[in-house]
This record gives structure tokens, sequence and C-alpha cells, in this order.
């Protein structure tokens, strides 16, 4: 319950622009100059900051630039600080895949073969967030984010379909992009009500970036090897599947915490985790 709020909290904030989802306008205030830490479209009615990959991409299909170092940073600094326990608590499409999963229709899990999916999500990372926008450029040297030209379902149900209800008009100007985004959008919606968060697992740049910092990033999940016995019943409650028991600190994880109260021995901790430096042999001595 504790992490639900978190993350209605989280999305509240992100999208308090409320008059935007009635009026069919994009907030393009100075809080638009800030990227937030989860996966939010910029073009969402109410959204009060920027995208993170939306940005990066923007920086990189640039005629002038192509790094930023205020929003890779940024990036780095949010991974590095919390990892995927940003996509666990405070992402807005998250949220909106967990409550998709809660109707009562059988459940999936991705297991065996199927695991392998996810290595998707970096293929993504690599061919529609970097290369197309910085190799494959207009007349005048602008590349396309194609992320969210092409694949972004946050950007359909957040953004698209949200200003096309307030003005109907703008149906008028879509093409086949648009059906085909409405198509991955609808798939995701379908299959996020049978498989816990599909998105965020096959398709996600962002978890794909935070995943890469889950081993080094301050907040950590632990185990206590003396109090493990390896039963498994970590594995068995985690929707993602993940063995944490073994690999608490898997790409995979996203930091939800629900292995923790049914550990028998209560051998999982997390939180920030400052490592210590290994004594030295002549400190040991001494």
């Amino acid at each position: 319950m504790k992490r639900k709020i978190v993350q209605a909290f989280s999305a509240i904030i992100t999208n308090a622009n409320i008059q935007g989802f009635l009026k069919g306008t994009i907030y393009k205030g100075k809080f638009k100059n800030i990227c937030v830490p989860g996966l939010n479209c910029y073009s969402c009615p109410g959204a009060l900051g920027s995208c993170p990959i939306g940005s990066l991409q923007a920086v990189l299909g640039s005629y002038k630039y192509k790094i930023s170092f205020y929003v890779s940073g940024l990036i780095l600094l949010f991974g590095g600080l919390l990892g995927r326990w940003i996509c666990g608590w405070l992402c807005p499409f998250g949220l909106l895949q967990e409550l998709l999963y809660k109707i009562p229709i059988k459940k999936v899990k991705l297991k065996g073969n199927l695991q392998k999916l996810r290595w998707i999500k970096y293929v993504v990372l690599a061919v529609f967030v970097i290369i197309l926008p910085l190799f494959v450029t207009n007349i005048a040297g602008y590349g396309s984010p194609a992320f969210c030209k092409y694949i972004c379902p946050a950007g359909t149900i957040e953004a698209a379909l949200p200003l096309i209800l307030a003005d109907s008009s703008l149906l008028l100007g879509v093409g086949w992009l648009f059906f085909l985004k409405v198509s991955i959008a609808l798939a995701v919606v379908i299959s996020s009500m049978i498989i816990f968060r599909p998105f965020c697992r096959i398709l996600c740049p962002l978890g794909a970036i935070y995943g890469w910092l889950n081993k080094i990033s301050l907040y950590q999940m632990e185990i206590d090897t003396d109090l493990c016995t390896s039963c498994g019943r970590c594995q068995e409650q985690c929707k993602l599947d993940i063995e944490i028991y073994k690999n608490p600190t898997s790409a995979e994880c996203i930091r939800c915490g629900e292995c923790i109260p049914v550990c028998p021995t209560q051998a999982i901790t997390s939180g920030i985790k400052f490592r210590k430096k290994p004594q030295s042999t002549e400190d040991k001595i001494i």
C-alpha cells in the first residue's frame, strides 16, 4: 500500500497541470526545462516536466548539439542514486501497467525462453533512442526522436489520445503513424492485463539504462547469506520471477520490496547502502 501511495503521488505531481486536460493544451512553462525521473510524455496535457528519453533524443537529433551533459547527467544521477527503484516507485506509466494487471483474468509469467524478450529494450535503446536520432537526419541536419515517434505507448496514451479527446479536429491530421502507435499502445494495454509490467520489461529504454545502474546504485537490495536458506519464497512472491536470493542486483529488479516480508528468516534488506572499503592486512593487524 505504501508503494501505491508513493506511485499515485508521483503521477499526480508529475501531471499536475489539470487545466491542460480540460483545454487540450500543453504546458510550456519553466518546469519543462527539468526532466522527471520516470517515463512521462512531454506532450501530455498535464505534464509539468520533460521525459528524460524524449529530451535525450531531442539533443542527439539536434543540428548544433550531439550530447547533453545536463540530460545525460540527470539520468545518470537518478540511476546512480536509485537504480530501478524509480521504475517501481516513481514512474507513472509503470503505475498504469500495474493497475491494468489487477484486472481479474488469468495471468502469465515470462519464464524460460520468454525471459529473453527482456533484451529487446536494449536494442530499442541503442537503435531508436541513440542511432536513429544521431544518424538518420533530414535535409536540414536534424534527426528524428524515433522512439517517441514510432514506439512510445506512454506518449500515445498520455498525450495523443487526451489531446484528440479535447480537440477532435486533430483527427483530421492523423495518418498511418498514429494508427501504428495506437496499435502498439493497445498491445501494451492488453498484455499488461496478463503480464506484469510488460512494457517495462521488454521495451522501455529508460528501464534499460536504470537496469545497468542497478548494480552500482546507492539504493540496493541485499541478502544476508548467513540467514538465507535459499528456500525460494522470494522468487515465488516476485511478479518478475527474479531469483533475488541469488542475484539481488538484477537489472530487472524494480525494488518493489514485495519479497522482503515473505522471507522466513528476514534475510532480505533494502535501502541506501554505502559500501564499506575492505580492510587492508595492515589495518587488521592493528
